[in-house]
């Protein structure tokens, strides 16, 4: 699955909702790890005892380049990615608020939108997310057609096997 310049297609992976959900108690999770790990992972913060540390590997199986697209930053590259094992992925950066995000926020799109659309500068891509709306869907809808995927996550249950089913599927299908 590569493009003409040998780029494979990009999943743009939120944290906070997608893999940290918000709907339980932390030892309520799949694969969160044994007790005592879930609760270094509390000390350290709250919310990564919530982390389904079998994702990592299925989210590495999946034919594409994972990049962050959240508000963590390069600290998912510090905090998440070890408990993966995932390698270091790179980083979307959150623009400066500008005119442009505000007209953008009126007119209900997310601020990543136009800056994943941006980022992926032609190429496929799926973007991962707890708060993809309507108004996202048919701005990069208009704007790249089917090469495409914003898939939104339940936050209450984080991201399983039947998203990354659907993820891998459209992957495998650019």
């Amino acid at each position: 699955m590569t493009d003409a310049k040998g780029h494979r297609p990009l999943l743009f992976l939120d944290v906070d909702g997608p893999l940290l959900p918000f709907g339980a108690a932390p030892g309520a999770y799949e694969g969160g790890g044994r007790a005592q790990e879930r609760e270094a992972a509390a000390r350290a913060n709250p919310l990564l005892a919530r982390l389904d540390r079998t994702l990592g590997p299925r989210l590495a199986a999946l034919p594409c380049e994972l990049v962050w697209a959240t508000t963590w930053m390069d600290e998912a590259n510090e905090c998440i990615v070890p408990r993966l094992g995932l390698p270091r992925l790179a980083v979307v950066d959150r623009p400066e608020p500008s005119e442009q995000e505000e007209w953008d926020r009126r007119a209900g799109l997310h601020w990543k939108t136009r800056v994943l659309l941006d980022w992926a500068a032609g190429r496929p891509f799926v973007w991962d997310d707890d708060e993809i709306g309507d108004e996202d869907r048919s701005w990069v809808r208009d704007r790249v057609g089917g090469s495409a995927l914003l898939h939104r996550v339940d936050p209450r249950r984080g991201l399983r096997d039947e998203d990354l089913d659907v993820i891998e599927d459209r992957l495998r299908r650019w």
